[in-house]
């Protein structure tokens, strides 16, 4: 009698399977989750931005909806849109990478809100930070 040797294997191909199909699925999904505008929403509870070397670009919504900017000789002057596009589309040509955000009064609608990120997208901002307050108690 032949003895038969048995070794214990893996078979790996449904491991494969699987794999591959998590990959279509991430590569399907991934694109339509990329749309719109993006958007670092801190939670309420979050820590606070690490420190960067360089002074971010602060776009300033108040109640009334008037827009400024924190650059220039008059930060207290409302701008146009218009405007704040062109100025902060000449600092992200000299500076690529300077931080963008959004300071928004909690009265103002978020439709303007958006208005304003994707202007500043078009303006050449990679990403655009809402800027909150942390809640009480904290």
């Amino acid at each position: 009698m032949r003895r038969r040797r048995m070794l214990a294997e893996i078979n790996v191909v449904p491991y494969i399977d699987v794999m591959l199909v998590l990959l279509v699925i991430f590569m399907v999904t991934a694109p339509m989750l990329m749309q719109g505008v993006e958007v670092d929403l801190p939670d309420a509870d979050a820590a606070p931005v690490k420190e960067q070397d360089a002074e971010p670009l602060i776009v300033s919504i108040n109640e009334r909806g008037q827009l400024f900017l924190n650059l220039g000789a008059d930060e207290k002057q409302a701008l146009e849109l218009a405007t704040i596009r062109q100025r902060v589309a000449a600092v992200l040509r000299r500076t690529p990478d300077k931080p963008v955000l959004v300071w928004g009064d909690q009265k103002v609608a978020y439709g303007d809100v958006v208005v304003v990120m994707t202007a500043l997208q078009e303006a050449g901002a990679p990403t655009v930070g809402l800027v909150t307050e942390s809640p009480a108690g904290n």
